[in-house]
């Protein structure tokens, strides 16, 4: 009796095999879930507290700072700083979004701890300069606290950018304003004298030509302008796209520029006082001498910016600009 035998696998015909498909998760484009906003409207909720805690209890120190920024021309700068600042957080808001808050609670609670010590230091011996850089200092913690050290570093230098809206010490005022006020009167009487002037130097007074008197006082130091060209030097070399030494040594040049205008400024004062009128020269220099130097002072800045990159040479941009 004959036996069927299976025919080999190659005489069968081959049936198409079915494609395995996975199951594709369908993207909800509906609106967002109560979840995730409540999720995100919780992410902001510690830190609008604590921001609201740390402007009730610096209020009155905020007030008098605000006072001192009226009051006195030497700082009257500083109200600018926080708006400077939240304007260089807005331009980096792009790169900030792409770190996820990671709070640091034990860093932050204890940076913040730090700083009521600093700031009870400073209400027990009076010092107003120590409770403001407290103040300061709270508002890091406060940062620190609520998005973490990576969001925190890549900010530092934007916090540390608020302590120049602080006024300094009366100490350190004192040991600054002097010299400068020296180097003003000692900068024009050299300056004058090389125009063919006749300078007799009294102190800090100048008599030209025996006949004129320009008193340089304290306000005529010039610390007003250097104040104001340490945060516009500050300010703009944050925002430029150079090396961070180039930086540094932009921020350390508003020193010298704050000299070379304000002596600028004594010069065209001291020449209209004597060949013009007292009444022309002084108000020379409350009103319109305000309004020139500091676009002066930045046309110096990026001058200085331009012969940086003309004087280094930067291999990395050489190589980006070789035609490939």
């Amino acid at each position: 009796m004959m036996q069927s035998h299976p025919s080999p696998p190659e005489a069968q015909a081959l049936e198409p095999m079915k494609p395995i498909t996975k199951p594709s998760s369908a993207r909800s484009t509906g609106p967002e879930p109560d979840c995730c906003l409540s999720a995100r409207l919780g992410r902001w909720a510690i830190p609008c507290i604590l921001l609201a805690a740390l402007l009730w209890a610096y209020w009155p120190t905020a007030y008098r700072l605000s006072k001192e920024w009226n009051s006195q021309d030497d700082y009257s700068v500083g109200m600018l700083v926080p708006f400077a600042a939240l304007y260089l957080l807005w331009q980096e808001r792009r790169l900030l979004n792409r770190y996820s808050p990671k709070p640091a609670w034990v860093a932050g609670i204890c940076f913040i701890l730090a700083a009521q010590g600093v700031r009870a230091f400073g209400l027990i011996g009076l010092f107003d300069s120590i409770e403001r850089y407290a103040m300061v200092l709270t508002l890091w913690g406060v940062v620190l606290l609520t998005t973490g050290w990576r969001i925190f570093f890549r900010t530092f230098w934007v916090l540390a950018f608020l302590l120049l809206m602080i006024p300094l010490p009366g100490a350190v005022h004192n040991r600054i304003a002097y010299p400068l006020q020296t180097v003003a009167t000692e900068g024009a009487l050299v300056t004058l004298e090389v125009m063919g002037i006749t300078v007799d130097q009294h102190g800090h007074v100048l008599v030209l030509n025996d006949s004129i008197e320009v008193a340089v006082a304290e306000a005529c130091s010039g610390l007003r302008m250097l104040t104001a060209f340490v945060v516009v030097a500050a300010f703009l070399a944050y925002l430029v796209d150079r090396p961070p030494w180039q930086r540094i040594v932009l921020l350390l040049s508003s020193l010298p520029v704050a000299i070379i205008c304000n002596l600028i400024r004594l010069v065209v004062t001291s020449l209209l006082c004597l060949f013009v009128s007292d009444k022309v020269g002084r108000s020379f220099f409350h009103d319109f001498a305000g309004l020139t130097m500091m676009p002066l002072a930045v046309l110096m800045l990026l001058g200085e910016l331009w012969i940086m990159s003309l004087l280094v040479y930067e291999p990395e941009r050489a190589r980006t600009q070789q035609p490939s």
